[in-house]
């Protein structure tokens, strides 16, 4: 239902007196995993981290059993630093941003799954460890080389339209929900869309385009940019709303461009 033009917002009309939690745990990697459920007492506003904050202090099951406090990893709150991501009721997403109220309206159910990413290793209960992506940047070298620390005055004009499309590209948060949503991605089959589209990113800057052959010809190996099936479920759940499938079609493009014509440069 909208309301000029806006998608009208559900309310939690009866909230129920207690929500449960179930999440998966771990207790080292590569350890078997299970499930462990707790509840607590509804209370207006929480987001997934507050409530997990709430179990910390008193880690006891539904069952009564007196357990460890879950593990989670969490910086900004703000979904800026995207480090808590994991995957509620069966969608990845942050935790910082995902309301309770909102859940339980979705699922029609008192009960919130939660899970760690199953792309990463997981470290522990819901906390993985997501240098891979780093080392997808460095391979795609997502970074402008600098000649030194000295001022080298200002700097090269960029068109607005430029800069716009730029920006959307630079609101990646390096959080890894496309890369989990990626049928193709894991087994290091796949670089993934977040190190394509950074690569784009300083691709389009009229200084990080001089190298913008290494890049492009980082993402032709085995696990390139020729892997992408197209499935576009990255785009759909990317809350950064960065255009992903526009920076794999037009690196796609620029690699066909190099390979046909790269060789007038030399």
């Amino acid at each position: 239902m909208t309301t000029n033009g806006h998608l009208e917002k559900k309310k939690l009309d009866s909230p129920p007196a207690t929500i449960r939690f179930k999440i998966q745990r771990r207790e080292r990697e590569g350890a078997a995993a299970y499930w462990e459920t707790f509840e607590l007492k509804y209370r207006r506003n929480l987001n997934v981290i507050s409530a997990l904050m709430e179990i910390r202090k008193e880690p006891v099951t539904v069952e009564g059993k007196k357990t460890t406090p879950p593990v989670w990893d969490m910086s900004c709150l703000e979904q800026v630093c995207g480090i808590c991501t994991m995957v509620i009721d069966g969608k990845v997403r942050q935790s910082c941003s995902a309301l309770v109220d909102d859940l339980l309206v979705a699922s029609g159910s008192d009960t919130i799954t939660l899970a760690p990413m199953s792309k990463f290793p997981n470290v522990r209960d819901l906390k993985v460890d997501r240098s891979q992506m780093f080392e997808h940047l460095k391979k795609v070298e997502a970074w402008i080389e600098l000649d030194g620390s000295y001022s080298l005055g200002p700097g090269p004009q960029i068109s607005n339209e430029v800069a716009q499309e730029r920006y959307a590209f630079s609101r990646c948060m390096t959080c890894g929900c496309c890369l989990e949503a990626c049928p193709q991605y894991g087994d290091d089959n796949y670089i993934g869309p977040q190190a394509i589209a950074q690569a784009r990113l300083f691709n389009m800057h009229p200084v990080g385009a001089i190298t913008k052959e290494e890049r492009l010809n980082g993402l032709l190996g085995d696990d390139g940019i020729g892997n992408c099936g197209n499935a576009q479920n990255c785009v759909q759940v990317c809350p950064m709303s960065v255009p992903l499938t526009k920076a794999i079609y037009e690196t796609n493009r620029d690699i066909t461009v190099d390979a046909l014509f790269g060789w007038l440069k030399k």
